[in-house]
């Protein structure tokens, strides 16, 4: 009976500290906790050579700045869910900072799809007279009835918006759910209808689907236009992290809601759902890093334009010895895929 009265005072109370998390660490916990530590601190360093060779590479600064946020999206959520990891009780402050700098890498990818047209002008031109498809997801793949969008600099300039006001108002929406948590007005996790828990999660989450829409509608053109450049791929990780860092949490979330998930002293049911989740976010955004930087790193040259790719031809195709490589192949330069025929 008294076994039963302590775990169901452990249940209601707070997040462990992370001393009394170390304390009730066996084995098994410690070398999970391990692994991921290792996951999160090698993702981190794949990530800082990736700038290393994007700063070398790369020339033109816009870009080196839009390429750097964009590819920082999974290590930045790792490294945030590793510490959530070790300290419990500073598991809210980590999520609203890795939501915070992947709401901003929306908007990045957004100008990295009009910085691989070639910049603003050069989309418009490129996209000029093309109908691009409004009905996307995730909040509109229903509207079947909604009229394409044509894009000039105004309408361009409106996408942009879309993505820029969710990195605008969410960091806002933050840090008054900080501010009324010092007061004992925000609680985590409870849904009340006096509380600000729910007002405030329901308007981050409406500015978070809105910034998706602008992309999905750019996306929906750019993924022919701009097949050479792994659009589709760099879409398709964009995306998986917005999936696996934002609606899994929501998932584990209802699972606690509904008592599927309950507590394991010195855990919670919530803490524990918590904790379950950034170890998941851990193991995904390492396979997300390692993805991304094969998609990612190209070879530049010295003006950071993309080199172009060279085929063999046959030796009786090209005449003179002048031009003979070793192996007696012949290399031939194509088009780069970052000039417009």
């Amino acid at each position: 009976m008294e076994r039963n009265g302590s775990r169901g005072a452990a249940c209601l109370q707070e997040p462990p500290s992370s001393e009394v998390l170390i304390s009730n660490m066996d084995m098994t916990m410690g070398s999970l906790y391990a692994v991921l530590t290792l996951m999160a601190v090698a993702g981190s360093l794949v990530y800082l050579e990736e700038i290393i060779y994007i700063t070398r590479k790369i020339s033109p600064s816009y870009k080196r700045t839009t390429y750097i946020w964009v590819t920082g999206a999974a290590p930045v959520i790792a490294a945030t869910s590793c510490i959530g990891m070790w300290i419990p009780r500073s598991s809210m402050f980590t999520d609203f900072t890795a939501s915070i700098y992947f709401t901003i890498c929306l908007h990045k990818f957004l100008v990295m799809m009009v910085e691989e047209y070639g910049g603003d002008e050069a989309c418009v031109q490129r996209l000029q007279g093309v109908p691009l498809k409004t009905s996307t997801g995730p909040c509109c793949c229903c509207c079947l009835c909604l009229p394409p969008l044509h894009i000039g600099r105004r309408s361009l300039t409106v996408l942009k918006w879309g993505t820029l006001q969710a990195a605008l108002l969410r960091p806002t929406l933050m840090f008054f759910a900080i501010v009324l948590w010092t007061n004992g007005t925000y609680q985590q996790g409870k849904m009340k209808v006096n509380g600000a828990f729910p007002w405030i999660t329901a308007l981050s989450v409406a500015t978070f689907i809105l910034s998706l829409w602008p992309i999905g509608i750019l996306f929906s053109q750019a993924k022919s236009n701009l097949s050479k450049h792994n659009i589709v791929p760099k879409f398709a990780l964009n995306q998986s992290v917005a999936i696996l860092s934002q609606a899994q949490g929501g998932v584990i979330s209802l699972l606690v809601s509904t008592g599927t998930i309950v507590c394991a002293p010195p855990f919670s049911a919530r803490a524990r759902g918590t904790f379950m989740h950034q170890q998941l976010v851990v193991m995904e955004m390492f396979i997300v890093i390692l993805v991304a930087r094969f998609y990612y790193r190209r070879r530049y040259n010295d003006h950071g334009i993309e080199k172009p790719f060279t085929k063999p031809l046959a030796k009786e195709n090209v005449p003179g010895d002048a031009d003979r490589q070793d192996g007696g192949v012949f290399m031939q330069p194509l088009v780069s895929s970052t000039h417009w025929v």
